[in-house]
Parts: C-alpha cells; structure tokens; sequence
C-alpha cells in the first residue's frame, strides 16, 4: 500500500465512530509532527484507555518509550527495509513515513487490538531480575503468579467457548428455574410416597425386601457386563487362535515343495523390505506426524488470528515463494556441465527413491487390505457356522467338495435332459392315445344310436337283448314293449322290409367302421414309425450333443471366471480412463488458466511500461533546469490544481461569510419590501373602489347615503420608504 493509499484510508477512518475526526487529505497531510504523534495517541488510547495521555505535557523520551512498549505488546512489526534506529527516531519525531503505516495498521484491526490489549494485561509477564529471582519467597510468589497466569489463560478460552457457543444467560437461568421446580416436584412426590408407604402395616419389611432387590439388580448388571466381557474375551481369543491356524496353515502350503534357499531368500526379502519400512519410511512418518503436533500447538498457543495476519502471512508466503524460484532460476543459469550430469544422477536417483517410497506405500496399503480381507472373512465364516452350525470347509477339502459338486451337477444335468425328453415323448403319446379314445367313443356312440333305432322298429324277438340290455332302463323297455304290441299285427311286413333295409344299411356301416379302424391302426403304425425312424435318426445326434453339453458345463464356471476377469479388466480400464480423461481435463483448465494468466501479465506488463515510462518522463521533467519543462510535470500540475482549490474554496468561504453577516438584515429588508407591496395593493383596490362610486353618482344619484357627491381631490400619501 502507498503512502497515498494509506492517508486516505487513515482520512476515512479517523473520520468514522469513535474518533469523529473531521480531516480530509489536505488538512491531514498539512498536520505537524506532534499533532501527528497526537492523532497516534488517541488511537492507542481508543484501544487502551491508559494510553490517553497529552503529548504536549509528556517528555518526549517517555512519549517514545511509552509508544514502542506498547507497540511491541501490540505485535507491531516495522517494515523490514527500515532500520529500527530510524524507525525509533521517525517515531520520536512524528515522521509520516513511519507514523501513517502504523496508524493503517492499527485501523485495520481495532476489536483485535483492543482485545490483545485487554489480554496484555494479565498475560505480559513481570521482568524481575536474576539476583531477586534468587529469593526463595520472591521465587514461590512468581511460580504463584505464572499459575495463576495459566488459570486465568484457561479460564478465558472458557469464556471465549462459551460465548461462541451461542449460550444465553437468560435461557440457562430459566433452565434453571425449570430444574428447580422439577426438583420440588420430585421432592414432593417422594415425600407423598414415603407416606403412603409407611401407612402400610409392613412398610419396613419391604423397604429392606425393595432394598435387596435393587442391591440384586445392580449385581445382576454388573455379572451381566463381566459376562459380556469374558464373551467378548473369549471370541477375540478365538479369532486370535483361528489367524494362528490360518498362518501355521499358510506357512505349511507354502513350506510344501520348497527349499532351504527359497525360504531363505524369501525371509531375506521380507527383512529387507521390513528393514526399509522401519529404517526409512516409518522415521518419516513419524517425523511428519511430530511437524504436524508441533504445528497444530503452535497454532493453538499463538492468539487468535485476524484475516489480516492471515493475509501477511499468505503474502509473506508468496514472497517466499518467489524468492526460491528466483533462486532455483539462478542455480539453473549459472550451472556448469559437470553440475548437468550431477543433476542427471540426482533425478535419478530422486525418481528411484519416488518409486521406492510409492512401492512402500503400495505394500503397507496391500497388507491392510488383506488384514481387513482376512478379518472379513473369519466374519463370514462365524456367521456361517453359527448359522449351519457346522464346520466350514477350508483348503483342499472346499476344492474336493466343489469338484464333488461339478460331477453331481453334470450327471444331475444329464439325468435331467433324459427325463425331460421322456416327459416331452410320454406327453405325444398321451395325447394321441386321448384323440383316438375320443374317436373311438364318438363312433361307439353313433352305432349305438343307430342300433338302438334299428331295434325300435324290430320284431318282437329283439325284445330279449333289448331287456338285457344295461343302457334301457325298465320303464323305456315297458313303453317300447307297449307300442310293439299294439302295432304288431297291423304292420309287421313293413317292419320286415324296414328291417331288411336297416340290416343292409348296418352291414354297409359296419364295413365302413372296419375300414375306419383299419384306417386308424395304419395312422398309429405310420406314427409309431415315423417316431422310430425320427429317434433313430435323431440318437446319433444326441450322442453327439451329450459330450458337447458336458463340455459345457465344464466350460462354464471357466467361462463365468473369464468373464469376471474380463469384467474386472474392463472397470480397471474404465477407472484408468476416467482418472486420465479427469487429468487431461485437469491440465487443460491449467493450461487456459495459465494462458490468461500469461495474458493479464502481459497486459500488466504493458500498463507498467508505460506508467514508467510516464514516472521517467514525470522524473526528467522534474529534474530539468528548464522552467517551462518543469510547469509540465504532474506535480506543478497538481499543485496549481490545489491552489486554485484553495483559493476557491477561501473565496466561498468569504463569501459564505457574508452571506451570513447580511442574512438578518437581507431579511428584514425583504419583509418590509412585502409589507410595501400589499400597501401599495391596498391604495389600489381604495381608488378602483372610489372611482366606481363617483361614475354611479353622476348619473342620477341612484345610491344615497356615503358616495352621494365624489371626493375633490385625494389624500395625501403618508408612505414612508
């Protein structure tokens, strides 16, 4: 911030509440030192009370010691390109180039400051020299007065607490308030119970019996939770024994085929691996963990901080920052080649070290995950065994068991294929032999009927079978009887030719039915063959089908696995792709962002140029000997535009003065200039009214009374101006 910048800050805040100043930029850069050192004091006194003191009755030694402690309590540090005897000197003497910095410091940050003021205080330590510190009375009341200084740090992170926390004075006293009536409440129903038991005959009785059984139910709880944790005790046991079982098994299968040299080698490889892990990766670790303790106690022990110290030191950062980048730019310049291919080597052996430290972290993420994988399943296999209530197979048994399973399923799968035709060729025959009952019974029906009408016109030597016969009942043999009777002697030739005729056309339907069935015994023999001829051709095939089905379902659990595989492989791919397309939407948001940076700096760049090529034009014309280059120059400009300012705002000044002085009698003038106006109005309207009167009685005297002759001549006019 330039000096400029930073008056006109102060202006505008010097002119706000508490301090009500009335400055603007002129009359504030025109103030004297000590007036200057006394706007100072009245900002460190609006943050401290105490420092409300008169510049003008204070030595000035105590005014600079005064104001440099209370800076320092105040954590103020002066700019770094200025020394610090200087800047005591320019504080002494009320210099604007040391006293406006610090009065926009201390604007910026008033509530802080105020607060930091309050705490100085209480927490600012006593400097009590060595050779007193050696009295042991004055040594136990300064440990007194550090612990109290404690308490007194801990008491005001309390309050702090408890102030952020939104808690209400008036809603923790009404709580109260609440709790105590709930207490009376309480009180006074205990006391109506207890009277209502000692009203019973054996109230001591089973006071001592509802003693007991309160003593037994907190024994019963406190059994209860040992119970529980001797469960708890005796599953992590158990789990600890089952992981004992899973390494000696692990250790045997991987013991099996192997040799001393293997094992050796393979041991060799873990120690040098667990070497590496606690030598160098869990040193760095722990000594990241430690920067960060250190960092966060550091935090937590230094005051609260404002958004303006988060800005210094965001902005000391970025100093910082571009400091090491110059540096390395440097270093990069002035290298020479030997320097070159040490590079080469370090970046090497940099890059090796990244894989190694990227190798460590890969391994320690493995191992935790198949610690949490065997956790997992010991779960799973816990909740199937208390589930099943058996033991769950492990190893080479669950591979027997499996492989047991495959051929149960093939032969399961083959039976089934076999019952499944048999059902499919039971269903065919089923139904063919269902349509040729149904035919059959139609054809049975339709002789039948045909018969029994046959029958109806028959001689009486049909009457036996008809009787026999189960499909009449005996009322319809009575009645057919009846009939034949009554009509048997008037037509019985008829009924033998009518006979003779039904036998021939019986003899006729009887062929037909023969032919009919032979018809359908060839259609059930085409069918049967043509059924043989379609399964013999049909078997080889099926003896060709079988094995390719049991190939198959061999090849399907090889299948399933190749395509989770695939699958696998396929989301890997996916992720990678996702990761790679987010990086590469990554580096081109960079890239623009970089792009519009190199743009604005460019155009910075160009603005600079030329505001210094304008502060080299300012700079020579101001150092010229020449008078007219000089009139040139912003400052001469400036300044005659302050002059003629100030000359205006004298001349409305002096103008506003006198508009003051002869406002009084401006107005008074301007009242009887009024008063003037309406008389003058008045005379008017008294002549107009005269006149009217004397031309009315001129013409015969219409009106009497007042107006019977007019006026001769007109008053005076006692007008006084």
């Amino acid at each position: 911030m330039s000096l400029s910048e930073q008056m006109k800050f102060i202006v505008q805040e010097l002119n706000k509440e508490p301090f009500n100043k009335s400055y603007n930029l002129i009359s504030f850069d025109s103030l004297e030192p000590l007036q200057l050192l006394q706007v100072l004091n009245d900002v460190l006194a609006t943050i401290d009370p105490k420092q409300k003191v008169d510049i003008r009755e204070e030595a000035a030694d105590q005014t600079a010691v005064r104001l440099l402690q209370f800076l320092r309590v105040l954590k103020y540090k002066p700019p770094e390109n200025v020394n610090m005897s200087e800047f005591r000197a320019g504080l002494v003497q009320g210099e604007k180039p040391v006293v406006f910095p610090i009065l926009a410091w201390l604007l910026q940050r008033v509530p802080e400051l105020q607060k930091r003021a309050y705490l100085a205080k209480f927490l600012v330590k006593i400097d009590v020299p060595a050779e007193i510190m050696g009295d042991e009375e004055v040594s136990s009341i300064y440990i007194q007065y550090e612990e109290l200084m404690e308490q007194f740090k801990e008491l005001h992170k309390q309050s702090e607490h408890l102030k952020n926390s939104g808690f209400n004075t008036g809603e923790i006293r009404k709580d109260i308030t609440n709790m105590e009536e709930e207490k009376e409440q309480l009180l006074k129903r205990i006391e109506r119970l207890r009277r209502k038991v000692e009203s019973h005959p054996n109230s001591q009785k089973m006071m001592t019996v509802a003693k007991n059984l309160r003593v037994e139910r907190d024994r019963e709880k406190r059994l209860a939770a040992q119970k529980q944790e001797q469960v708890t005790t005796i599953s992590h046991l158990d789990q600890r024994i089952k992981r004992l079982e899973a390494q000696l098994r692990d250790s045997r299968q991987a013991s099996v085929g192997a040799t001393p040299e293997s094992m050796i080698q393979k041991l060799e490889e873990e120690t040098r691996t667990n070497s590496f892990l606690v030598k160098e990766q869990l040193p760095k670790d722990i000594s990241q963990r430690r920067k960060m303790i250190q960092n966060l106690q550091k935090v937590v022990s230094v005051p609260a901080m404002g958004h303006s110290d988060l800005d210094e030191l965001n902005a000391k950062i970025k100093e910082l920052n571009a400091e090491v980048n110059q540096l390395i730019e440097k270093r990069m310049r002035s290298g020479e080649p030997a320097d070159d291919k040490h590079s080469l080597f370090k970046q090497q052996a940099g890059i090796i070290a990244h894989k190694k430290e990227a190798a460590a972290q890969a391994l320690r993420a493995a191992r935790d995950e198949y610690s949490q994988v065997v956790q997992e399943v010991e779960h799973k296999r816990q909740v199937v065994s208390s589930a099943e209530g058996g033991e769950v197979l492990k190893g080479e048994d669950f591979k027997r068991y499996v492989n047991k399973l495959r051929s149960k399923s093939t032969v399961y799968k083959k039976k089934r294929a076999e019952l499944a035709e048999l059902r499919a060729e039971s269903g065919v025959l089923t139904r063919t032999d269902e349509i040729l009952k149904q035919r059959n019974e139609h054809i049975n029906r339709q002789l039948f009927l045909y018969n029994l009408d046959l029958q109806s016109r028959h001689c009486p030597k049909q009457l036996d079978e008809i009787t026999r016969s189960r499909r009449f009942t005996a009322l319809r043999a009575r009645s057919f009887l009846q009939s034949i009777l009554d009509n048997s002697s008037e037509g019985y030739r008829e009924t033998q030719d009518e006979l003779e005729k039904v036998s021939s056309k019986k003899s006729e339907l009887d062929e037909l039915k023969g032919r009919t069935l032979d018809d359908m015994s060839e259609m059930v023999r085409r069918l049967h063959a043509e059924i043989a001829d379609r399964r013999n051709t049909l078997a080889p095939i099926l003896r060709e089908i079988r094995p390719l089905r049991e190939k198959v379902q061999e090849l399907t659990p090889e299948y399933e696995n190749k395509k989770q595989v695939y699958e696998r492989q396929q989301a890997g791919f996916d992720s990678n792709m996702s990761k790679l397309e987010q990086e590469v939407r990554g580096y081109s948001e960079e890239c623009k962002a970089e792009e519009s940076r190199y743009h604005y700096l460019n155009c910075m760049m160009k603005v600079l140029l030329v505001q210094q090529q304008r502060v080299a034009a300012e700079m020579k014309a101001y150092v010229s000997s020449d008078a007219q280059e000089k009139k040139k120059t912003f400052r001469e400009i400036y300044g005659k535009k302050i002059q003629e300012q100030e000359n205006m705002s004298r001349g409305l000044r002096e103008k506003q003065k006198m508009v003051r002085e002869n406002h009084e009698p401006n107005m008074k003038q301007m009242k009887m200039w009024r008063d003037l106006q309406r008389l003058m109005d008045c005379k008017k309207h008294c002549l107009e009214q005269i006149s009217s009167l004397g031309s009315t009685a001129g013409t015969g005297g219409i009106m009497g009374g007042y107006g019977d002759s007019a006026p001769t001549h007109l008053e005076e006019d006692r007008l006084v101006l």
